[in-house]
């Protein structure tokens, strides 16, 4: 927090009269105009001491507004990491998955080549069937030129004897035994070959079976993935906008703390002035004193000096301001795309000199780095009394400052330059008037037009 030691300019009292009658009446006059704006002090520190409870409310306001956009961002900050974490196992399942699913369409692939090697038992078998039927017919064949073209039965009951019966049922069981043998080799492949094609289907549909889970497993996590993004997605947004209400607090609780630094610098120039006022007033009761006691001792001097005036503020008796920098109004007061612009602009080149706009003492003085009134670059604020009235000038963007907190200044004394600091597009001067002190809200500004010549 910087120390200022500021004060009013409290008006200074010309006069010059004709008879000693004048000096005690004019004296005590003037007396009466200060206590009045002892007065006026004295309750514009009151309202300076009502906006100061008022912005302390404020600021403990936005303090706790901080405090729950804060707990919200470590909530929604916990809900992010439960969510990555949720993601992240399911990316990891969905991998799982999709390598699972890989294998299977592995499987698929082999159990195809297993079917084709099947199938070319199948025609092994088939082969092997076809050849043992030439077999078995050969034998027919062969008994069909032995016996005639007779069958089995009838081969056994053209016997001639039992010697011959004998032999002839040797020969047929002889050639059923290998045909039976025969046969049942050929139904063994047969059998053989379709436990092969039934254990292989088998094989293949529960194989299939498994990849329609797996890719049923697998576009649930994809859903469920699709789900999580959604949800971070909406959870990042939600901790950009408490992370752009966060900024839009602190940089309202910088304001705050400006306002209170520069009504705490008004206080302290008010009491000033008071005491000042305080003064002069003493002094001018003690001159009208002196003034009635050279009267009644006859000393005439004063009555003789031919001329007169009247007392006068220092700005030149009308209360007016005088243009803080020459050059061309490039923007007047008023608002603009919804925002109120509280002053005017005066463009020039860089490095024209900014003055005073009336006698005042210098409240503060920023730059772009310091953190504090961001926006206006280099800036300095000036408290001026006129007529028992508090103003605030502020001059700001300027290139470079050229006095310090607590001086005192004269209309035309130097301040500054003229400069594009700031949030700025080019060389200018941004000239504010506010009755009473200076707020980030520009509640009490003036269009300077209405108080410049």
């Amino acid at each position: 927090m910087k120390k200022f030691s500021s004060y009013l300019l409290v008006p200074a009292l010309v006069f010059s009269v004709g008879t000693t009658m004048e000096i005690h009446t004019v004296s005590a006059q003037s007396a009466n105009d200060i206590q009045s704006e002892i007065n006026d002090l004295h309750k514009q520190k009151g309202q300076l001491n009502d906006k100061k409870n008022s912005l302390q409310n404020n600021k403990q306001e936005a303090e706790n507004k901080i405090n729950q956009n804060l707990n919200k961002q470590q909530s929604v900050e916990e809900q992010l990491d439960t969510i990555e974490d949720k993601l992240g196992s399911t990316k990891k399942d969905l991998l799982a998955k999709e390598q699972a699913v890989q294998k299977t369409n592995e499987q698929l692939e082999q159990l195809k080549a297993d079917i084709q090697k099947l199938h070319k038992e199948i025609e092994t078998l088939k082969k092997r069937i076809k050849k043992r039927e030439e077999i078995v017919k050969n034998r027919l064949q062969a008994i069909q030129q032995d016996g005639g073209n007779i069958k089995y039965l009838e081969v056994l009951m053209g016997s001639q004897d039992i010697g011959d019966f004998i032999n002839r049922s040797a020969s047929v069981n002889t050639i059923m035994e290998q045909d039976k043998s025969i046969m049942e080799e050929l139904d063994a492949d047969k059998k053989k070959m379709q436990e092969k094609k039934e254990k292989v289907e088998e094989k293949k549909e529960a194989v299939a079976t498994e990849k329609e889970n797996l890719v049923s497993q697998k576009k649930e996590l994809e859903n469920l993935k699709q789900t999580l993004d959604n949800q971070k997605t909406a959870k990042d947004q939600l901790m950009a906008t408490l992370e752009k209400e966060h900024k839009h607090l602190e940089d309202y609780k910088v304001s705050l703390e400006d306002e209170q630094e520069i009504l705490a610098a008004q206080e302290t120039a008010l009491q000033k002035a008071i005491t000042m006022a305080e003064g002069k007033k003493g002094e001018l009761e003690q001159q009208a004193r002196d003034n009635a006691k050279q009267q009644t001792t006859g000393n005439t001097d004063a009555s003789t000096s031919g001329s007169s005036s009247h007392a006068k503020p220092a700005t030149g008796g009308s209360g007016a301001f005088s243009w803080p920098a020459q050059g061309t109004l490039s923007s007047g007061y008023g608002h603009r795309w919804g925002t109120l612009h509280a002053g005017l602009d005066i463009a020039n080149s860089t490095g024209t000199p900014v003055k005073a706009a009336a006698p005042g003492v210098v409240i503060s003085t920023n730059t772009p780095y310091d953190g504090k009134m961001n926006g206006y670059g280099n800036v300095v604020l000036i408290a001026h009394s006129m007529n028992g009235t508090t103003y605030t000038t502020l001059y700001a963007h300027m290139s470079k400052i050229s006095v310090s907190a607590g001086q005192h200044v004269n209309t035309g004394d130097l301040v500054g330059a003229i400069g594009s600091t700031g949030q700025s597009t080019g060389p200018h001067l941004h000239f504010e008037v506010h009755r009473g002190g200076w707020n980030a809200a520009k509640s009490n500004s003036l269009d300077p037009a209405t108080v410049l010549p």
